[in-house]
Protein backbone atom coordinates (compact mmCIF):
# COMPACT_ATOMS: atom_id res chain seq x y z
CA UNK A 1 0.00 0.00 0.00
CA UNK A 2 2.62 2.29 -0.50
CA UNK A 3 1.73 4.42 -3.37
CA UNK A 4 -2.17 4.67 -1.97
CA UNK A 5 -3.49 7.69 -1.42
CA UNK A 6 -5.16 8.12 2.43
CA UNK A 7 -6.79 10.87 4.03
CA UNK A 8 -8.21 10.77 7.57
CA UNK A 9 -10.65 13.65 8.25
CA UNK A 10 -10.91 14.31 12.37
CA UNK A 11 -10.20 10.35 12.16
CA UNK A 12 -13.73 9.41 11.38
CA UNK A 13 -13.09 9.20 7.33
CA UNK A 14 -11.29 6.54 5.65
CA UNK A 15 -10.50 7.70 1.97
CA UNK A 16 -8.18 5.58 -0.08
CA UNK A 17 -7.27 5.39 -4.11
CA UNK A 18 -6.32 2.05 -4.42
CA UNK A 19 -3.55 1.46 -6.73
CA UNK A 20 -3.32 -1.70 -8.93
CA UNK A 21 -1.10 -3.13 -6.75
CA UNK A 22 -3.38 -3.13 -4.47
CA UNK A 23 -5.23 -5.76 -5.59
CA UNK A 24 -8.95 -6.43 -4.46
CA UNK A 25 -10.78 -4.06 -1.83
CA UNK A 26 -10.63 -5.35 1.19
CA UNK A 27 -14.38 -4.97 2.21
CA UNK A 28 -13.84 -6.25 6.10
CA UNK A 29 -11.06 -3.26 6.35
CA UNK A 30 -13.56 -0.71 5.37
CA UNK A 31 -16.64 -2.17 7.28
CA UNK A 32 -14.68 -2.45 10.52
CA UNK A 33 -13.40 1.61 10.44
CA UNK A 34 -16.76 2.63 10.77
CA UNK A 35 -18.26 0.24 13.22
CA UNK A 36 -18.46 2.19 16.45
CA UNK A 37 -20.60 1.31 19.72
CA UNK A 38 -22.78 3.81 19.23
CA UNK A 39 -24.19 2.68 15.53
CA UNK A 40 -27.17 1.23 15.52
CA UNK A 41 -26.68 0.94 11.55
CA UNK A 42 -23.72 0.85 9.23
CA UNK A 43 -24.92 0.78 5.57
CA UNK A 44 -22.89 -0.55 2.75
CA UNK A 45 -22.39 0.04 -1.11
CA UNK A 46 -20.33 -2.31 -3.40
CA UNK A 47 -19.68 -1.52 -6.77
CA UNK A 48 -18.98 -4.31 -9.61
CA UNK A 49 -17.77 -5.04 -12.62
CA UNK A 50 -21.01 -6.25 -14.99
CA UNK A 51 -20.60 -8.92 -17.66
CA UNK A 52 -22.75 -7.08 -20.12
CA UNK A 53 -23.86 -3.55 -20.72
CA UNK A 54 -26.25 -2.34 -23.81
CA UNK A 55 -25.76 -6.36 -25.02
CA UNK A 56 -21.79 -5.84 -25.52
CA UNK A 57 -19.50 -8.42 -23.28
CA UNK A 58 -17.42 -6.70 -20.74
CA UNK A 59 -14.26 -7.96 -20.17
CA UNK A 60 -13.01 -5.51 -17.87
CA UNK A 61 -13.23 -2.19 -16.40
CA UNK A 62 -10.08 -0.30 -16.40
CA UNK A 63 -9.72 3.42 -14.08
CA UNK A 64 -7.85 6.45 -13.66
CA UNK A 65 -7.80 9.08 -11.57
CA UNK A 66 -5.96 12.77 -10.71
CA UNK A 67 -5.11 10.91 -7.35
CA UNK A 68 -4.38 14.07 -5.43
CA UNK A 69 -7.81 15.67 -6.62
CA UNK A 70 -9.59 12.84 -6.18
CA UNK A 71 -8.44 12.22 -3.23
CA UNK A 72 -9.24 16.10 -1.97
CA UNK A 73 -12.59 15.66 -3.75
CA UNK A 74 -14.13 12.62 -1.58
CA UNK A 75 -12.53 14.15 1.69
CA UNK A 76 -15.06 16.93 0.70
CA UNK A 77 -17.90 14.43 0.33
CA UNK A 78 -17.31 12.87 3.27
CA UNK A 79 -17.57 16.42 5.30
CA UNK A 80 -20.87 17.04 3.36
CA UNK A 81 -22.37 13.51 4.31
CA UNK A 82 -21.07 14.49 7.55
CA UNK A 83 -23.29 17.94 7.45
CA UNK A 84 -25.94 16.55 6.36
CA UNK A 85 -26.58 13.80 8.16
CA UNK A 86 -25.67 12.98 11.51
CA UNK A 87 -22.92 9.85 10.94
CA UNK A 88 -20.61 8.71 13.15
CA UNK A 89 -18.05 7.63 10.72
CA UNK A 90 -17.28 7.01 6.83
CA UNK A 91 -15.10 4.93 4.83
CA UNK A 92 -14.64 4.95 0.72
CA UNK A 93 -12.44 3.16 -1.38
CA UNK A 94 -11.70 3.18 -4.91
CA UNK A 95 -9.63 0.75 -7.34
CA UNK A 96 -7.59 2.11 -10.08
CA UNK A 97 -5.93 0.03 -12.81
CA UNK A 98 -8.00 -3.45 -14.13
CA UNK A 99 -10.78 -4.52 -12.51
CA UNK A 100 -11.97 -7.68 -13.73
CA UNK A 101 -16.06 -9.05 -13.76
CA UNK A 102 -17.44 -9.28 -10.80
CA UNK A 103 -14.70 -7.43 -8.67
CA UNK A 104 -15.49 -4.50 -6.01
CA UNK A 105 -14.31 -1.42 -7.79
CA UNK A 106 -15.57 1.27 -5.71
CA UNK A 107 -16.60 0.60 -1.88
CA UNK A 108 -18.44 3.07 0.55
CA UNK A 109 -19.59 1.98 4.05
CA UNK A 110 -21.02 4.52 6.84
CA UNK A 111 -22.77 4.38 10.55
CA UNK A 112 -24.96 6.10 12.20
CA UNK A 113 -26.94 5.46 15.12
CA UNK A 114 -29.93 4.76 13.13
CA UNK A 115 -30.35 2.83 9.56
CA UNK A 116 -31.91 5.49 7.65
CA UNK A 117 -28.97 8.35 8.50
CA UNK A 118 -26.58 5.39 7.63
CA UNK A 119 -28.40 4.55 4.52
CA UNK A 120 -28.89 8.51 2.64
CA UNK A 121 -25.44 8.96 3.48
CA UNK A 122 -24.16 6.27 1.97
CA UNK A 123 -26.27 6.50 -0.95
CA UNK A 124 -24.86 10.20 -0.60
CA UNK A 125 -21.10 9.86 -1.19
CA UNK A 126 -21.41 6.98 -3.47
CA UNK A 127 -24.06 9.76 -5.80
CA UNK A 128 -20.87 12.30 -5.31
CA UNK A 129 -18.36 9.73 -6.06
CA UNK A 130 -19.96 9.34 -9.78
CA UNK A 131 -20.96 12.76 -10.35
CA UNK A 132 -18.19 14.74 -9.22
CA UNK A 133 -14.72 13.05 -8.48
CA UNK A 134 -12.08 12.66 -10.88
CA UNK A 135 -12.16 9.11 -11.74
CA UNK A 136 -12.39 8.03 -15.54
CA UNK A 137 -13.68 4.48 -16.35
CA UNK A 138 -12.82 2.59 -19.35
CA UNK A 139 -15.45 -0.13 -20.45
CA UNK A 140 -13.31 -2.74 -22.12
CA UNK A 141 -15.54 -5.28 -24.59
CA UNK A 142 -14.00 -8.61 -26.68
CA UNK A 143 -15.04 -5.71 -30.07
CA UNK A 144 -13.59 -2.78 -28.58
CA UNK A 145 -13.45 -0.58 -25.38
CA UNK A 146 -14.87 2.90 -24.79
CA UNK A 147 -14.27 5.81 -21.98
CA UNK A 148 -17.58 6.17 -19.93
CA UNK A 149 -19.27 9.06 -18.55
CA UNK A 150 -21.69 8.32 -15.42
CA UNK A 151 -25.19 9.41 -15.83
CA UNK A 152 -24.71 11.38 -12.70
CA UNK A 153 -22.25 14.07 -13.81
CA UNK A 154 -24.01 13.75 -17.36
CA UNK A 155 -27.21 14.64 -15.44
CA UNK A 156 -25.81 17.61 -13.33
CA UNK A 157 -24.06 18.71 -16.34
CA UNK A 158 -26.96 19.06 -18.41
CA UNK A 159 -28.98 20.97 -15.33
CA UNK A 160 -25.89 23.35 -14.87
CA UNK A 161 -25.66 24.56 -18.59
CA UNK A 162 -28.95 23.33 -20.32
CA UNK A 163 -29.40 20.77 -22.88
CA UNK A 164 -29.14 23.00 -25.87
CA UNK A 165 -25.56 23.96 -24.11
CA UNK A 166 -24.54 20.64 -23.36
CA UNK A 167 -25.31 19.35 -27.52
CA UNK A 168 -23.04 21.88 -28.33
CA UNK A 169 -20.13 20.89 -26.20
CA UNK A 170 -20.57 17.60 -26.87
CA UNK A 171 -19.83 18.56 -30.52
CA UNK A 172 -16.74 19.81 -29.64
CA UNK A 173 -14.08 17.13 -28.37
CA UNK A 174 -12.62 19.72 -25.43
CA UNK A 175 -16.05 20.93 -24.11
CA UNK A 176 -16.02 23.89 -22.88
CA UNK A 177 -12.36 24.55 -23.30
CA UNK A 178 -12.49 25.30 -27.03
CA UNK A 179 -14.95 27.98 -27.98
CA UNK A 180 -16.58 27.29 -32.03
CA UNK A 181 -17.46 30.48 -33.70
CA UNK A 182 -20.14 29.26 -36.10
CA UNK A 183 -21.59 32.57 -36.92
CA UNK A 184 -18.51 34.16 -38.51
CA UNK A 185 -15.74 31.93 -39.48
CA UNK A 186 -17.09 28.35 -38.55
CA UNK A 187 -13.49 28.07 -36.89
CA UNK A 188 -12.05 27.63 -33.27
CA UNK A 189 -11.15 30.96 -31.67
Amino acid sequence: MAEEETVEAEEKDLIEILEPSSGPIDLTRYVDYVRDPAAGAIATFEGTTRDTFEGKRVVELRYEAYVPMATRRLAAVCAEARAAWPVLRVAVAHRLGTVGVGEASVFVAASAVHRAEAMEACRYVIDEVKASVPIWKKEVYENGEVWKENREFLERREAAVGPAQERKKAACCCGSKVRVDEESTGGMI
